[in-house]
């Protein structure tokens, strides 16, 4: 049976209603420094479809995505749909890089936004996302991420800044629409090596994952499927 994720009360909602990226990555900081680090683990990722919401939580920007675990074409799933509206996923662990650098999914995307201009705040929609956040704990200007993207308009294994964030949030576009919709696409990225690429260090820890499928800026719709996240040694 589907089970429908939802958000409770967010009360910054209305006064960064514009700013979902940006806000996205500070919440998660916010949430990082009240919380106890968590021990690290060389264990794969439990499938996001099976985690309860107790694990994973929703933050809500601009209305909600509509998050729905599915069973499609015999995966597990997580089913996104957004519809002028920007809300996503997070789940809190620790990640050690130098055990298990690979992070591992399928994502298929059955509607997207139409071609945007994602380098630009009017512009910054994605059928679907995957961030990995790293905590920059007391030194919150430390704090970044990079997320994998699903564009509508970038080169594949194009990079840039965030929008809203700037170079505390890379981008890079695995797919786009030149990538075959309605079907299941498997990703396997080193996450240990993109960082160092990206951001100049050798980082160990990881502190989070997350994932959106947002249109609040361009208004639009998009439905998006993730399954089968896990890390890897391999």
């Amino acid at each position: 049976m589907a089970h429908r994720y939802s958000a409770s009360g967010l009360t910054y909602q209305r006064k960064f209603r514009i700013f979902p990226t940006y806000v996205f990555i500070i919440i998660l900081m916010l949430h990082f420094l009240s919380t106890a680090a968590l021990a690290s683990t060389s264990a794969p990722i439990v499938p996001i479809a099976t985690v309860t919401t107790d694990t994973w939580e929703e933050k809500q920007f601009e209305g909600s995505t509509d998050y729905q675990a599915v069973v499609i074409d015999g995966i597990a799933a997580l089913r996104a749909h957004s519809i002028s509206s920007a809300s996503g996923l997070y789940w809190e662990q620790r990640i050690d890089l130098y055990q298990t650098p690979y992070l591992n999914w399928h994502w298929r995307v059955d509607k997207i936004p139409p071609l945007l201009d994602e380098k630009t705040r009017s512009g910054d929609d994605y059928a679907a996302r995957i961030y990995v956040v790293i905590d920059g704990g007391l030194w919150f200007w430390r704090t970044r991420a990079l997320s994998y993207v699903w564009s509508s308009s970038m080169e594949q294994e194009s990079a840039w800044d965030n929008a809203f964030a700037g170079s505390k949030v890379r981008m890079l576009a695995l797919r786009n629409n030149d990538s075959a919709a309605s079907i299941w696409h498997v990703e396997k990225r080193n996450i240990f090596q993109d960082l160092k690429h990206h951001f100049g260090d050798e980082i160990r820890y990881i502190d989070a994952i997350a994932i959106m499928t947002d249109t609040d800026n361009s208004k639009g719709e998009a439905i998006a499927y993730y399954g089968n996240i896990f890390f890897s040694a391999q």
